[in-house]
């Protein structure tokens, strides 16, 4: 299915603080967002403006599935699908400039590289980690300047390297002395980021095994840069995706500034310390930037005049996604005390929720629509505790058996096929890592809201 998106012009960065303004709409569509008129309502309190980017999600969720009849529609119609709010990044890009004011977010490309996503971190004036040619040639797509481009792979491509020499991205990481001497030989212009190793058992997704320079190499590293004459103007770190200790930025933060010492001893006049990624949309986020900040103002106050910038990008992507989908199969198991249900939907571990697999999540499921009833957001929706509930397990559509969203589930009604259920917070590390096994498409449609006015001016919307 084609995904809907707003074609914009390309961007400069607006001042986000003139644009904090909730409003409520109508019901309507317009170039693939939805929207509602104005009531002439303003709700200044977080609480409005939740329940009213709710109300959004929910009249787009409706509108979509109501209009869909499994018993006559056609293939593909009733497929699992995307409300996005625009809205919640939005409203993400405040709350880190409140928590972390003196650090600049590179989003993580790899999380959700969502179209409508960058192109409003874009115009906010965010930067860039990309991975790979595919992401930096998208982002750079959108107008934005090389210099607000991070190469964060320190095991590169050759033929990569040589593509960013040739767009003018500058800076990448590297953390071994083979990627200094592949950097010396193809891009020798570079600005490097040495990248160390970071204490991450407390992460979701662990990357030190795979990356990152023991202090006890870092010196040797900055001799050989010197000798090869490279230029090296930061050092990296990541404490790991979905971190959930905040003591390892303040253990990474003290290593970084021993790695800068050593820097300045082989000439070395570092400008830039990155603090990598492993932020949560969740309410951890306040004391991860508490203590990521406090340590940043003892080991590198403003005064010292290094820049700082992070990586996040669950932090943004994850609860601006809500995920629609379809109950195409039932199976009643039959007990002597109650019967229970298996569901089967149209997605699963190989689509959408590669999620579980990959980034270690607990999708919940709720309950959007059964028979003519449209439950989103309200008590009836929700799981239930209670042993009066009707149990389900739900499976997605693959013939593989490990195929299982969730185990067992209570809810209090009755669902069957044709039914609707979704699940939030999808936005990260879920459509990104999607499979076509079986042949079923990982090309879902993207229905896009935007609860925030100001990312609505960013985004030339009416």
């Amino acid at each position: 299915m084609v995904m809907p998106t707003v074609v914009s012009d390309r961007f400069a960065s607006l001042d986000y603080t003139e644009f904090t303004n909730n409003h409520v709409f109508l019901k309507s569509c317009n170039n693939g967002f939805f929207e509602h008129n104005h009531h002439g309502h303003h709700d200044h309190h977080d609480g409005g403006k939740i329940d009213s980017a709710k109300q959004l999600i929910g009249e787009a969720l409706r509108e979509r599935v109501e209009n869909i009849d499994s018993e006559s529609c056609e293939p593909g119609e009733e497929d699992t699908f995307f409300v996005a709010d625009l809205g919640e990044v939005y409203r993400q890009h405040l709350r880190w400039k409140r928590n972390l004011p003196r650090v600049k977010p590179f989003y993580a490309v790899k999380c959700n590289p969502d179209p409508k996503l960058l192109e409003l971190l874009a115009a906010l004036g965010t930067g860039f980690d990309c991975a790979s040619k595919a992401e930096i040639e998208q982002v750079l797509g959108l107008g934005v300047d090389p210099s607000r481009i991070i190469y964060a792979q320190p095991c590169k491509t050759n033929s990569y390297v040589r593509y960013v020499a040739s767009q003018g991205v500058r800076q990448m990481t590297f953390d071994n002395a083979d990627e200094l001497r592949k950097i010396a030989r193809l891009f020798p212009g570079a600005e490097l980021f040495l990248r160390i190793l970071t204490d991450d058992s407390s992460s979701l997704c662990r990357l030190s095994l795979k990356f990152g320079a023991s202090l006890d190499s870092t010196d040797s590293l900055l001799a050989l840069a010197r000798e090869l004459g490279l230029n090296v103007v930061g050092v990296s770190f990541h404490v790991g995706s979905g971190a959930s200790d905040p003591g390892a930025f303040l253990k990474a933060v003290q290593d970084a500034h021993v790695v800068f010492q050593q820097a300045a001893s082989h000439g070395f006049c570092l400008k830039t310390l990155d603090v990598g990624g492993g932020f949560c949309s969740d309410a951890s986020f306040e004391e991860m930037a508490g203590v990521l900040g406090a340590a940043l103002d003892e080991y590198f106050p403003a005064r010292s005049g290094i820049n700082l910038i992070a990586e996040p990008g669950r932090y943004f992507a994850s609860s601006a996604f809500t995920l629609a989908c379809n109950i195409i199969a039932r199976r009643t198991i039959e007990d002597v005390s109650a019967a229970s249900y298996m569901v089967y939907v149209n997605d699963g571990l190989y689509g959408n929720f590669s999620s579980i697999m990959f980034d270690h999540q607990h999708p919940v499921a709720k309950v959007l629509r059964s028979g003519a009833r449209t439950l989103y957001n309200t008590p009836a929706a929700e799981a239930t505790d209670s042993v009066d509930g009707i149990e389900y397990s739900i499976w997605g559509p693959t013939c593989d058996g490990i195929d299982r969203i969730t185990e067992s589930i209570r809810f209090s009604v009755l669902l069957d096929v044709g039914d609707w259920l979704y699940f939030e917070d999808m936005g990260a590390y879920t459509k990104c890592s999607a499979t076509t096994f079986n042949g079923f498409t990982n090309d879902h449609e993207v229905i896009y809201v935007c609860s925030e006015p100001g990312a609505k001016a960013l985004l030339g919307l009416p």
